[in-house]
């Protein structure tokens, strides 16, 4: 009988000829990291299956309901390429209300978004270049900036850390440009003596005041020693950054959010249009964008197979979020909000047979405190992906162990390197990996670890030794 991917729920009367695997221990080393780090195994979710099996080869806890941290960008991205398909874009357009003669606009440009999750400062100059191109230069009325596709969402008062200037606490928009940061670029400068430092993009509205002194310390968590202070309102701030940054940093960047999304789109705007040798004589402001008006400029974003990438490679909380609202979007139409994405992906699910009353879903980036799923279940989910045909899209956006991402520092000169695509996930009191790992005589096999505990940050050697145990395969896994 061929067993179904459900068949460890369905059937458990199975438990007779594989306990020997869903409760074996724990590999040595795994168990030997956990007590080294001082977790205990009742605070660890892991499973290790096979591709061409439905009983995991090991078992640990896989049923217990746990925060996954990033790693729930996993059942995100994968529901979203099944939902809007890998060539899904989004489209950023403009259009007018007025009559537009020798380059002068008499009437309203309208600036609609789509909730494109990568709208870079480059694309958004392209954008205004197209705007330009189709002969307007003058605008007499307003720029109206319409993010009514996205239903305001502020989910973080202070961000989810009190860091509310870190980029990853930036709330979603419909128009988000540039994932709302500005990046501040750091360097000795040439003569070694000092800190060379600026911002990108340089915004009019904002003064920066450099007071960093450089030294010889250890890089470490350069960060943590810099000092940033913003003054002023949003029309017009000063960033002072003050502290010490190392020689041994080279050169760094450092993205803020120093506008909210209203002010930090009017100024690029403002800057670039005048840049490009136009002219506004009203106000940008937010608004909709009525029927049936001309469309005079768009720009569609990579392919959501490209842009995943992104979201799993270097783990963005920002474009997951984005691409969350998108889900419930076009499940349920505009305006999206957390409770259309949810219902959209716990349906999505439900149509595939997987009912998972554990899993509890915030924002779907794994920035939160609240998200939960089980590791079976999400192993799970890695089996389908695997047997989809977007499985070569999905697999190509985790990080290759040793190689790229946030796994290119880990396992370096160990025979797995580059045998692994993982995910990683990381909150305080949490930590979590789940991807694919290929053994040595070419056996893939899924894994999933949570760590859920306050010593978790020290959980990444056990993680590693898990990688190293399977690619080595002398264990007596089933294939």
């Amino acid at each position: 009988m061929k067993l179904s991917l459900y068949s460890r729920f369905s059937l458990p009367v199975l438990c007779l000829c594989t306990c020997q695997w869903a409760f074996a221990a724990l590999p040595l080393p795994v168990t030997q990291a956990l007590i080294d780090a001082q977790i205990p195994e009742s605070s660890v979710a892991i499973v290790v299956q096979s591709v061409t099996e439905s009983i995991p080869a090991l078992s640990h806890q896989g049923d217990v309901s746990m925060n996954p941290a990033s790693v729930m960008k996993l059942l995100t991205t994968y529901s979203g390429l099944e939902a809007l398909g890998p060539a899904y874009a989004w489209r950023t357009e403009a259009f007018t209300d007025g009559k537009l003669r020798e380059g002068l606009l008499r009437g309203n440009l309208y600036i609609k978004g789509g909730g494109d999750p990568r709208l870079t400062v480059e694309q958004w100059w392209l954008f205004l270049k197209r705007i330009r191109a189709a002969g307007i230069r003058v605008i007499a009325g307003d720029v109206i900036i319409d993010t009514s596709r996205f239903a305001p969402i502020a989910t973080f008062t202070n961000g989810f850390d009190d860091k509310p200037l870190r980029a990853y606490n930036v709330d979603p928009s419909a128009l988000l440009i540039n994932y709302n940061a500005v990046n501040i670029n750091l360097s000795a400068d040439s003569d070694g003596k000092q800190v060379h430092a600026w911002t990108e993009p340089a915004f009019s509205s904002l003064k920066f005041v450099n007071r960093l002194t450089l030294d010889s310390a250890p890089c470490g968590d350069w960060k943590e020693r810099l000092m940033v202070t913003i003054d002023g309102n949003e029309q017009s701030r000063r960033l002072t950054l003050q502290g010490k940054f190392s020689i041994n940093c080279g050169e760094k960047n450092y993205p803020l959010s120093l506008f909210d999304h209203e002010n930090f789109v009017r100024g690029l705007f403002l800057d670039l249009w005048k840049e490009m040798g136009g002219k506004l004589d009203g106000r940008v402001r937010d608004g909709e964008t009525p029927v049936g008006i001309q469309s005079v400029a768009r720009l569609d974003s990579a392919p959501l197979s490209e842009l995943i990438r992104d979201i799993n490679k270097w783990s963005n909380n920002v474009m997951a979020r984005q691409l969350y609202l998108t889900i419930g979007a076009e499940t349920s139409g505009n305006p999206a909000t957390l409770d259309k994405s949810r219902e959209a992906i716990i349906h999505w699910l439900a149509a595939k047979g997987l009912i998972w009353p554990e899993l509890v879903l915030e924002n779907g980036s794994g920035l939160s405190r609240v998200e939960r799923i089980s590791a079976s279940h999400l192993a799970d989910l890695l089996l389908m992906a695997w047997r989809s045909p977007l499985m070569p899209e999905f697999m190509a956006s985790l990080p290759i162990v040793a190689i790229d991402g946030t796994m290119r520092k880990r396992l370096k000169g160990n025979d797995a390197a580059g045998h692994g695509h993982i995910k990683t996930g990381t909150l305080d009191g949490v930590k979590t990996m789940a991807g694919y790992v290929q053994d040595k005589n070419g056996r893939q096999f899924i894994v999933v670890v949570f760590v859920n505990h306050p010593n978790a940050a020290l959980a990444q050697t056990a993680e590693d030794a898990l990688i190293a145990w399977i690619y080595d395969g002398r264990q007596d896994l089933p294939h």
